[in-house]
């Protein structure tokens, strides 16, 4: 089993991801989908949550990032930005989704020195706007990064043109099609439902209507 194939087994044994194409989940946005996903749930399982600390931190290890600083998207990204950081024994920031109107005001909370290389750890993709602002907050602020690690990513067409608009490498653990498949073997979806799932991720906004659920 790949890496990429343990971590999907893993979010969809603690039910962080749970996949429901027949009966879609509806999102606050009133957007339907098949699946949902919730990777805060990691941080209730420490055996699960310890198994994707390594394998983030040997995922930046692996491609040679050499980061100075651990940067956490607001607020799920939050903890394993922190346990990475301890894993790799290094400073951590994080940027918030919006500035402090009290205060200092401040966007990016820890120390961020001036062209101090950061590595962005993100737990979802979709669309790849939070992990941007922090992208963009740590710049504006003299910092650099050209990368980010997630745990899962949807792989959305949107996020792939955004991120090589920002000059940003997207390095997840695990995607939507290997936890598709991975799925559709240990009996979680079953295998006439995959190319369904899949095809959301294709047209989040069409994908409803599509499939004649409205």
């Amino acid at each position: 089993m790949t890496t990429s194939e343990e971590v999907a087994r893993i979010l969809l044994k603690i039910k962080a991801i749970t996949l429901s194409p027949s009966k879609p989940y509806r999102f606050v946005s009133g957007l339907l989908s098949p699946i949902y996903t919730d990777n805060r749930l990691l941080i209730s399982y420490p055996k699960e949550r310890k198994k994707i600390v390594k394998f983030l931190a040997d995922k930046i290890k692996e491609v040679k990032i050499e980061p100075e600083v651990v940067a956490g998207t607001a607020t799920a990204g939050i903890p394993h930005a922190a346990w990475v950081a301890d894993s790799l024994k290094l400073p951590m920031i994080y940027v918030r989704s919006g500035s402090k109107d009290h205060g200092r005001g401040k966007e990016v909370e820890g120390v961020l020195g001036k062209k101090q290389k950061a590595v962005v750890i993100e737990d979802l993709i979709s669309t790849g706007g939070s992990a941007l602002n922090t992208v963009g907050a740590i710049r504006r602020h003299g910092g650099k990064v050209d990368t980010i690690v997630a745990i899962f990513d949807y792989e959305m067409p949107i996020s792939t043109k955004s991120f090589k608009k920002s000059k940003i490498k997207l390095i997840p653990l695990t995607t939507l099609s290997t936890l598709v498949s991975v799925a559709s073997k240990y009996g979680y979806l079953k295998p006439k439902d995959r190319e369904v799932v899949l095809e959301w991720a294709k047209d989040t906004q069409g994908w409803g209507k599509k499939m004649g659920f409205e």
